[in-house]
């Protein structure tokens, strides 16, 4: 199955990334700078946070929140993710237990 995708309306990033001569810096947002938005603590207070990272719905959201809010001004989106998705994803138990950040012990399983 191929899906052809529209053109895309700013490639200001990725003509910068290839070394390409732009008429300005792009500007982004890193997913840790959209904590401060009030519809991320919204969205983040209903999830934890490995819920937010394994939903594709609640992930696009976050990612496309600092878009919505400042559209016109920030050129690329940062996926909402983390590291430690690859862990939990080879079955080790991370936790987002409330505190400041997800929790991985440093201790492995052993079957």
């Amino acid at each position: 199955m191929s899906h052809q995708f529209e053109p895309l309306k700013n490639d200001l990033l990725l003509r910068a990334a290839r070394g390409e001569k732009v008429e300005r810096p792009p500007i982004w947002v890193m997913r840790q700078a959209g904590r401060y938005l009030p519809e991320y603590h919204q969205v983040k207070g209903q999830h934890d946070f490995f819920e937010c990272c394994r939903s594709p719905e609640i992930a696009s959201t976050l990612t496309l929140q600092p878009i919505e809010r400042y559209a016109g001004l920030i050129d690329a989106a940062i996926i909402f993710s983390d590291i430690l998705v690859i862990p939990t994803g080879h079955g080790h138990d991370c936790r987002d237990d409330r505190q400041e950040r997800p929790q991985l012990p440093l201790t492995p399983k052993i079957s």
